[in-house]
């Protein structure tokens, strides 16, 4: 009995001197998680990534906030800068000299690209099918989507978040965003409230881009053919083209005129239709669905592409990135889908 007693004192008092450790008595990696740990609550919430993986990651991509890249460039991830980047840059060897890396005005920025290149690439949209608690999953995910070339590179992220039971932060409630007071010379202090943190974690983004079948009830109301399958992306109507179709042949059999029809589809011409061409029926929209906020280009698309894939507006979609629909777009580019 006295040996357990002396155990539960001993545990007690262990647990108290946990509780009240100076700053100074914490490694570097707990220092890190705790002054970043909210930053990537709240991207989990923002953007959908387990805020133990982004912990995990940004712990061994910025050896806990003291590499170079890190210091100097506020670069978390070791994010290199692609095609496209319009940021700042800085230079540091890594698999080979002098390449280049993203350099960002501060660590919370860093953070929010770290979440944006994940969501919208298409390579790790497979990522965000997995539950949120799945850190396993998405460890071994990053590393088959090309993340990282280390092939022990899962393996580190989860001993990182199993060591410092960082998938606790993957079921905490996002942080409250207090007021932040702001004040020019001459004037008092006034609180600018943020907007608000979002509380749910996102849809992925491959099930906000899936298309839906529409039911004869809603084909009747815009009287469009009732013989063939219709589909709605963003809200708006098409149809797959079949072998030998043509945009003329489609406005006929729905009713619409052919001008009307290839302004719907961002055409001046009746071009030839290959089979499974998405045409739609209506006009696209101003811009895409809650949650779809950009594009990054892939290899050999287009700009009228991208407003076909999201059922958004050529002109609107230039109008959003002040662009011209003229303008050479390149791989890593990226696009934005709504103001």
């Amino acid at each position: 009995m006295k040996k357990i007693r002396h155990f539960l004192f001993l545990f007690i008092g262990l647990t108290v001197l946990t509780a009240f450790r100076s700053p100074s008595d914490k490694t570097p990696q707990e220092a890190y998680i705790e002054k970043y740990s909210a930053i990537a609550v709240m991207e989990m919430y923002r953007s959908g990534i387990p805020a133990s993986i982004t912990l995990a990651q940004g712990l061994l991509e910025s050896g806990y906030g003291r590499s170079e890249l890190a210091l100097k460039s506020n670069n978390h991830f070791g994010i290199k800068c692609h095609n496209g980047w319009q940021g700042g840059k800085v230079y540091h060897d890594d698999d080979a000299k002098g390449e280049c890396f993203r350099k960002y005005d501060s660590p919370e920025e860093s953070y929010r690209d770290h979440s944006d290149f994940l969501r919208y690439r298409d390579r790790y949209k497979f990522l965000f099918e997995y539950k949120i608690t799945d850190y396993q999953s998405w460890a071994y995910g990053l590393k088959k989507a090309g993340y990282a070339t280390d092939p022990n590179y899962p393996r580190k992220l989860i001993n990182l978040i199993e060591e410092y039971q960082l998938h606790l932060y993957d079921t905490t409630q996002p942080p409250v965003q207090e007021p932040k007071e702001t004040s020019s010379k001459g004037e008092n202090k006034q609180k600018v409230r943020k907007e608000p943190a979002p509380q749910t974690i996102p849809t992925p983004p491959a099930q906000l881009e899936q298309v839906h079948k529409v039911t004869s009830s809603s084909r009747e109301t815009f009287r469009f053919s009732l013989s063939r399958e219709m589909y709605s992306q963003n809200g708006v109507l098409f149809v797959y083209a079949a072998e030998g179709e043509t945009y003329d042949s489609i406005a006929e059999s729905n009713r619409l005129f052919l001008k009307e029809l290839l302004r719907f589809n961002d055409l001046k011409e009746d071009v030839p239709l290959k089979p499974g061409t998405v045409v739609y029926l209506q006009k696209k929209k101003k811009e895409s669905a809650p949650g779809l906020e950009m594009h990054v280009i892939e290899k050999g698309e287009t700009l009228r592409g991208i407003s076909q894939r999201y059922g958004v507006r050529l002109d609107r979609l230039c109008k959003i990135n002040g662009i011209e629909d003229s303008n050479v777009i390149r791989e890593g580019d990226i696009i934005r889908l709504r103001k």
